[in-house]
């Protein structure tokens, strides 16, 4: 079977996240012909944590993990930077929904935070690491309304949370746009390009990290090849962790099922000391909205604010420069509807990042193919999921059972989804439709 790679990782647009870190040193592209044990495709959250565990497990073991960009450069160092460990479904204004389920997902976010947290603090990655959980901010009734059922959903499920009247909000954030709001203790923020970028800089001895190597072909077989420009990758295991773009794979399943999504961020310049002043407000929170279309705001140590809003159908895994400017623009007039003390501070970095959803939230995990694992498809959990994706992807290759195995395990599998372009119509229109519904929580 020849799994053609159509669909590659592009340049789309600065990203601040990784723009304003140092240079990285230089890269070790795939050169000549490597065999290795197992092989990991894709250096994101689930590819650096499958390659991590499987080490981790077989010390003596050859592991190969290839991207086609930077470590950190991709979508895992795009996102908005939350570790998030209560139920949060992107596709949803209903915030909990069934009780046994919600608790195994919080269980399976919480195994992954832990594990991450090990990590980080074993290796003194620097990446801004904060456990001070989640603001969750409303503007209108209906998000207002949201908040109460989220409130109640956690009272059933025994979660902490403490409510936040306007007042309060104000103190946090130093502006007086939101209604009400809520804390949520147990969600942690990171500078998300510099995890991945460390996560990827302390990987085990007997892991090779191969990055600026895009994948072309994929020859699946006795053992697995994987082509190169300028090389080749040989194993007889091959896990896959390239989420968004393994919808091209039809052979393997994936094609119909995956939902290949765009969200997009910016982040302002630093603000000056008279700005923050003016601003007021706490240093640094991350706070999402309580419309699943509104927007999601952090604001960092250093004085940079980030605006995380605008999702988009992207089938072809890309964005272009039209597009970007466009949400710049929707992104700066979110900044001043809720910033007006800041008129001077423009953004300075915007991006586009790819996302993969499915429309029941179900996920294809598990050996897809003999000898080719899944840990594709995070929902919108991208740093939550993707690294429990890629932990537990592993043990289930090597036969290793756990209770948050069990859990991954009877997660739906993807839906299928009607063809195109009713497919395509019907996922823009929606879009469109709750951007518009939203209100002024965009």
């Amino acid at each position: 079977m020849q799994l053609k790679c159509r669909f590659l990782p592009q340049n789309d647009g600065r990203c601040g996240w990784y723009e304003i870190l140092p240079p990285p040193p230089v890269s070790t592209p795939l050169r000549g012909e490597v065999k290795a044990d197992w092989v990991v495709l894709g250096a994101g959250l689930a590819g650096l944590a499958a390659a991590r565990r499987l080490a981790e497990l077989q010390p003596n073991a050859a592991i190969a993990i290839v991207d086609a960009k930077r470590v950190g450069f991709g979508a895992a160092g795009r996102n908005s930077g939350f570790m998030v460990d209560l139920p949060h479904d992107l596709n949803s204004h209903n915030y909990t929904g069934d009780q046994s389920a919600d608790r195994k997902l919080i269980r399976l976010n919480r195994g992954a935070i832990a594990y991450m947290r090990e990590i980080v603090q074993r290796h003194a990655i620097e990446c801004d690491w904060r456990e001070r959980g989640k603001l969750h901010g409303a503007v209108e009734a209906r998000g207002l309304k949201a908040l109460e059922t989220f409130a109640k959903g956690l009272s059933v499920l025994g979660e902490p949370y403490r409510e936040l009247s306007a007042r309060d909000m104000q103190a946090i954030t130093g502006t007086d746009f939101y209604r009400a709001g809520m804390h949520a203790p147990g969600a942690v923020t990171v500078q998300p390009a510099a995890l991945v970028r460390g996560l990827g800089a302390t990987l085990p001895a007997n892991v090779r990290l191969y990055e600026e190597s895009p994948v072309h072909k994929i020859d699946v077989g006795k053992p697995h090849t994987l082509v190169t420009n300028k090389g080749q990758l040989t194993s007889p295991r091959l896990v896959l962790a390239n989420n968004a773009y393994a919808g091209q794979f039809s052979q393997l399943g994936f094609s119909g099922r995956l939902l290949p999504m765009y969200t997009y961020g910016s982040l302002t310049r630093p603000l000056s000391a008279q700005e923050q002043a003016d601003l007021g407000g706490e240093e640094s929170w991350g706070l999402i909205p309580a419309d699943p279309m509104g927007t999601t705001v952090r604001r960092m140590r250093d004085g940079r604010i980030c605006i995380r809003n605008v999702f988009t159908y992207n089938p072809c895994v890309s964005t272009s420069k039209s597009r970007l400017a466009r949400v710049r623009s929707v992104h700066q007039r979110s900044f001043k509807r809720r910033f007006p003390m800041l008129p001077n501070v423009e953004m300075e970095y915007t991006w586009g990042g790819a996302l993969c959803l499915t429309r029941n939230g179900g996920v294809p995990f598990g050996e897809i193919a003999p000898g080719v694992f899944s840990a594709v498809c995070q929902n919108g959990l991208g740093l939550t999921r993707g690294t429990i994706a890629g932990k537990l992807i592993a043990e289930y290759a090597l036969g290793i059972e756990s209770e948050l195995l069990d859990i991954m395990l009877e997660q739906p599998k993807p839906a299928a989804n009607p063809p195109e372009p009713f497919l395509g119509l019907g996922v823009r229109s929606t879009l469109a439709w709750k951007e518009w519904h939203a209100g002024k929580e965009l």
